[in-house]
């Protein structure tokens, strides 16, 4: 018997949290969720369904450069997206890098600004 459920969150350190909210909420679309209580250090939660990325504003110790070029190669979030063109215009508007999947299914990796590596995995809405 499976005692896991499912996901409920993943947490990310960010440097900044406002900066952090221009990927993840300005060019990504998600929302900040009210619930966050007041804690010792800055961040934000944002709401994926009943999910959520907890963005977390404290000291990194893990270093931000040096990582494979390729995010799928590095440990990373993978979100679904409903439309990858939508997506790259997006990412290209921003100047932000990506490279696409490997595995030939309609996703890319990119880096938020902190060097978190995040991968976009077009599902059509019902998939």
């Amino acid at each position: 018997m499976a005692l896991v459920t499912g996901m409920h969150h993943v947490s990310l350190l960010v440097a900044d949290t406002e900066r952090a909210l221009g990927f993840y909420r300005d060019l990504l679309g998600l929302p900040v969720s009210p619930e966050r209580p007041d804690m010792a250090f800055r961040g934000a939660w944002l709401d994926i369904g009943p999910q959520q990325i907890h963005l977390l504003e404290l000291p990194n110790p893990d270093p931000t450069h040096g990582r494979p070029a390729h995010g799928g190669r590095d440990r990373h979030v993978a979100l679904r997206i409903s439309d990858l063109d939508a997506v790259i215009a997006r990412l290209d508007a921003a100047g932000i890098a990506y490279s696409v999947s490997r595995s030939g299914r309609r996703a890319l990796f990119c880096r938020d600004p902190d060097a978190n590596a995040v991968e976009l995995i077009e599902e059509p809405a019902g998939a």
